[in-house]
């Protein structure tokens, strides 16, 4: 098959566009970077240079394709997430209708039946909506759960300050997936016979936060690294004094609250799907120590 993979080279669209390439596909992945070919073509698929925000450079590398694996990129520059979010789904789906593409597999994210209060997830709602009403195209949503390399934003606080935590709990409960265990999810689907629109959980491990810091802090020589709760004005003074942006530091704060209240999590426990991952937490402790000891 001919199949078009956005993300760059990133955690999920590097492995996935491995896998695909060593199963025999063509493989053509959309990069807004063009130092990126030579990673991109070393993988041993084509390089495809443009920008998501452009509709007809979509359009013209999607024609011919037999499946598009979508993902909409963080943005950290953008005054309003959502907006881009918005914008960039709705690019897709003029491309996608005016291309002839039959077949999608679209990165969203547990807690998109939400509509609000899931701080960047709220978009990913509304681009699963925008994507739900293409008529005549299969499209399956790959709802990932909270990303194990999340972790890694945390080393430096660990570092200085001998503690991990955000506004939530000790006992909070965190539903998690590593990027492997999505590429997987994502490379099965796009070689499957697609009909309709539904949705697949990916998820690597279930623990809470206190045994997230129990399993890192063993991993790293910390055994008794705590949890600590912030309040949520404390995660944002913290994220504005990192740098992050004022609209992305909203996002994450408001996301937090969905972790703390349970909600993210409510479609997951009402449906109960099986837990697929292969990398489990203590299996990512290990990774997080490589680059904790770097």
């Amino acid at each position: 098959m001919k199949i078009i993979v956005t993300g760059s080279t990133g955690n999920i669209s590097k492995p996935l566009t491995q896998k695909l390439v060593t199963a025999g596909h063509d493989v053509t992945v959309i990069s807004s970077n063009a130092d990126k070919t030579a990673e991109i073509e070393g993988l041993g698929a084509k390089a495809a240079i443009g920008s998501l925000a452009d509709a007809d450079f979509l359009t013209t590398t999607f024609t011919g394709a037999d499946a598009l694996y979508a993902m909409v990129p963080p943005n950290f520059a953008t005054e309003s997430l959502r907006v881009y979010q918005n914008e960039t789904g709705k690019n897709y789906a003029e491309a996608i209708k005016r291309s002839g593409i039959k077949k999608v597999v679209a990165l969203s994210s547990i807690g998109a039946h939400l509509d609000s209060g899931t701080g960047p997830i709220k978009g990913i709602h509304d681009v699963e909506g925008i994507l739900g009403e293409l008529e005549g195209v299969a499209v399956k949503f790959i709802r990932a759960s909270f990303f194990f390399t999340n972790f890694y934003h945390d080393i430096p606080v660990i570092k200085y300050k001998g503690v991990i935590g955000s506004n939530y709990p000790a006992d909070a409960r965190l539903v998690m997936v590593h990027p492997a265990d999505i590429a997987d999810a994502i490379t099965e689907e796009l070689q499957s016979d697609l009909t309709g629109k539904s949705i697949r959980y990916v998820i690597s491990d279930v623990a809470t936060t206190s045994q997230v810091a129990a399993t890192l802090g063993e991993a790293i020589g910390i055994p008794t690294l705590p949890w600590a709760e912030l309040t949520d004005e404390q995660l944002e003074g913290a994220l504005l004094q990192a740098g992050v942006p004022a609209e992305m530091t909203r996002n994450y704060v408001e996301m937090g609250t969905a972790v703390r209240s349970a909600k993210l999590w409510e479609h997951y426990d009402e449906v109960k799907p099986t837990i697929t991952g292969k990398i489990k937490l203590k299996d990512f402790a290990n990774e997080f120590a490589v680059a904790y000891n770097a």
